[in-house]
């Protein structure tokens, strides 16, 4: 036998690490399911420019030549009008709710104007809280709606009216006037960072035990699963409230990102959303059994929450199966509240719907996890 080199040798260690391999099927499935999970994601749901936003229309009057701007806007596929006949009270608490990305309002004597051949305006408002979402479909508009007012007056003398006079689009990029990125990003920074932290932290912290040998004397304790639970998830509840007041600072201070809603409001959202990650970190740390299967399965969930959320692209560009995915993830909704209030001034009655998923997340889960942590310790 060779002292330097083996095939006996070499195929032993190939046997051996073959059947730790085999035993180690969570790592197994990572190693397939990350980069599917990626090819998936960023295949088919990743769009960058998205189409289809949903609208709605103010029009007192609905006379031939807004229906026919109306179909023109329809028709280069970015805007999608939901609610075709609503007041102008009615869409502003549309938009201020992220129901509708745009809001297109159209004079009551749009018409007569453009028969006399008099300067014509309609008022586009898009929520450019995410100012990616909305350039696409903004620099359509006036092009697109003069054509479509052309065809429709369907004469040479209207047309030279239209271009003597032309049609005035007048955008208000509202809550976000100048497209600063920063304004979109850093708020959504908060939700990434806390969820990266304190779920990876979380996992492992009962993950350590089990590798220590520790369990055991926890177990020999007379405390019941949510006692343990409890106490293994309130100590990072204090290290979060610190890695919030330094995102909230450095947004203010250093991006000047505007707090324009309720700071309370905000430390609310914060609190329920940092509790429903705990309690997945925890539920996570049940299905581990070693810190490196922890910290696998903390980045199998991680990448989706990025990708789906809306934080690093457009959340109505992609399709309905991504978006779907995307409601279930505790981020999603987050980012959601943290915009509405730190940007658009959102109350409490109009990010209540955002609250009750992330406490149903966080009873969901916490339900779960005693369960899971009951079979596992059995």
């Amino acid at each position: 036998m060779s002292r330097f080199f083996s095939l006996r040798r070499l195929w032993a260690l190939l046997t051996k690490e073959t059947i730790q391999m085999r035993r180690d099927r969570l790592t197994f499935a990572m190693m397939l399911g990350i980069p599917l999970v990626q090819l998936m994601l960023f295949g088919f749901a990743i769009n960058t420019d998205p189409k289809s936003l949903p609208a709605a229309l103010v029009a007192p009057t609905q006379d031939r030549f807004t229906r026919a701007m109306v179909t023109a806007l329809e028709l280069t596929g970015y805007y999608r009008f939901i609610v075709p006949d609503a007041t102008a009270t009615e869409a502003e608490e549309m938009i201020a709710s992220g129901e509708v990305a745009f809001v297109v309002t159209v004079p009551s004597d749009f018409g007569r104007r453009i028969e006399r051949g008099d300067r014509a305006q309609i008022l586009i408002e898009a929520d450019a809280t995410d100012p990616s979402v909305a350039s696409g479909a903004i620099s359509t508009l006036s092009t697109v709606a003069q054509g479509a007012l052309l065809r429709e007056a369907g004469t040479e003398i209207a047309a030279n009216e239209a271009t003597n006079h032309g049609l005035s689009v007048i955008v208000h990029r509202r809550y976000n006037p100048e497209g600063v990125t920063q304004y979109n990003i850093v708020p959504g920074l908060l939700g990434v960072i806390l969820q990266l932290t304190m779920v990876m932290m979380t996992a492992m912290a009962l993950t350590r035990e089990i590798e220590r040998g520790t369990m055991e004397n926890l177990l020999a304790m007379p405390v019941t699963p949510l006692e343990i639970m409890l106490g293994k998830i309130i100590p990072y509840l204090a290290v979060s409230a610190a890695q919030v007041t330094v995102v909230l600072l450095a947004a203010r201070l250093i991006f000047g990102v505007p707090f324009v809603g309720s700071l309370a409001l905000i430390l609310a959202g914060v609190f329920v959303f940092v509790l429903a990650l705990v309690i997945l970190g925890y539920l996570i740390s049940t299905v581990s059994r070693t810190q490196m299967q922890a910290m696998q399965l903390t980045f199998f969930f991680f990448l989706p929450s990025l990708l789906l959320s809306g934080f690093m692209f457009p959340y109505r560009g992609m399709p309905g199966w991504a978006q779907m995915l995307g409601e279930i993830l505790p981020l999603t909704h987050f980012l959601r509240l943290i915009r509405s209030v730190m940007l658009k001034g959102a109350d409490a009655a109009t990010v209540a719907p955002t609250f009750a998923a992330l406490w149903a997340f966080v009873f969901g889960l916490a339900l779960i996890a005693l369960l899971r942590f009951r079979r596992t310790l059995d």
